[in-house]
């Protein structure tokens, strides 16, 4: 069994006791979220569609730790016009184990 989560404006395919990194979210480490955006549910060979979400279909997660990611560097350039920029971005995230997938 496995479903399509949509968090953080990004879709994870996901089976139970998956460990994944996911845009931040606002919960304490060591609580349980139910995230309620879910695209599709394969259950028993059937796949399950929603349009665009699964009615009734609940993915369980925990939190595991919140922390940054490495730093990437942004480096930016005009030829010829002297303009140099780099700056250095680190994103926050939100380590999660996937508990249960609820379907109905």
């Amino acid at each position: 069994m496995f479903a399509i989560l949509k968090t953080g404006g990004k879709q994870y395919t996901v089976k139970v006791g998956d460990v994944l990194k996911v845009e931040k979210l606002n919960a304490d480490e060591g609580a349980t979220l139910e995230l309620e955006e879910v695209l599709a549910v394969a259950k028993d060979g059937d796949l399950i569609l929603g349009a665009p979400k699964v009615e009734n279909a609940k993915v369980e997660v925990e939190i595991l730790e919140h922390g940054k990611d490495k730093k990437i560097l942004v480096f930016k350039k005009k030829r010829r016009k002297d303009y140099k920029k780099r700056y250095g971005h680190r994103q926050h995230y939100t380590k999660i184990r996937v508990k249960d997938i609820k379907v109905g």
